[in-house]
């Protein structure tokens, strides 16, 4: 029986393309780099801010990576002071939210964006309807360790078996994996199906209300099974 819903939150319920590629692009001019094209940054991102980083600057012109520790640092602070700097929610994620809560389905977010980043932008984008939201911390290792939602299972009182584990990278497959949890990668995020397939996604969405349709499914199954 699925008890909880843990997402990722960067390409999965909000789109933050735009918003990492400006940040970065503008420290990158005042490093006197290249600017990347913002597609590039479906690639860059995934992996924590820091990883994002290290990958834009070597495609800026700065292989050896001499500016990274002061680019970091700059990259953080600014993300911190508007984390929700054009960011905006995926068209059909609060309806499917809603839904998920009639059903008395708990959510959670893990995300690779440094904690308070994260716990603010969910907080302001969908208020309370979050039971609880994991960032990264130096207590807690980035994805696609299983540390973040195997905390979050702990802290909503289920297993991991009873939990949809939902992300948009082959990292999110992983890290679901990982965590022993039933791993679902959705389309409309930064990655595309061939990655999510090679990475153990059970299941493939086009749309967030394919995730509801999901739960009901597998829900059925297992009461008919009983």
């Amino acid at each position: 029986m699925i008890k909880a819903c843990i997402f990722d939150l960067d390409g999965t319920l909000a789109n933050t393309l735009e918003s990492m590629a400006s940040v970065a692009n503008e420290l990158m001019k005042e490093l006197g780099l290249k600017e990347m094209p913002v597609d590039n940054f479906r690639y860059y991102c995934g992996e924590g801010a820091d990883m994002l980083v290290r990958r834009c600057l070597k495609d800026a012109g700065d292989p050896e990576l001499l500016h990274y520790e002061n680019a970091r640092q700059i990259y953080r602070a600014r993300f911190d002071a508007d984390p929700l700097y054009k960011v905006c929610i995926y068209q059909g994620i609060p309806e499917l939210l809603e839904k998920l809560k009639e059903e008395n389905i708990l959510l959670a977010v893990c995300s690779n964006k440094p904690h308070e980043a994260a716990v603010k932008v969910v907080k302001t984008l969908f208020g309370d309807l979050f039971d609880f939201v994991i960032g990264q911390s130096d207590s807690i290792r980035r994805k696609p360790a299983p540390d973040a939602p195997l905390k979050a299972a702990e802290v909503l009182e289920v297993l991991p078996q009873e939990c949809l584990y939902i992300g948009d990278t082959g990292t999110d497959m992983e890290t679901g994996k990982a965590a022993d949890m039933h791993t679902v990668g959705v389309l409309w995020g930064f990655r595309d199906r061939e990655e999510l397939e090679r990475n153990g996604a059970q299941w493939i969405v086009e749309k967030p209300d394919d995730i509801r349709k999901i739960y009901e499914e597998y829900h059925h199954d297992q009461i008919s099974c009983k």
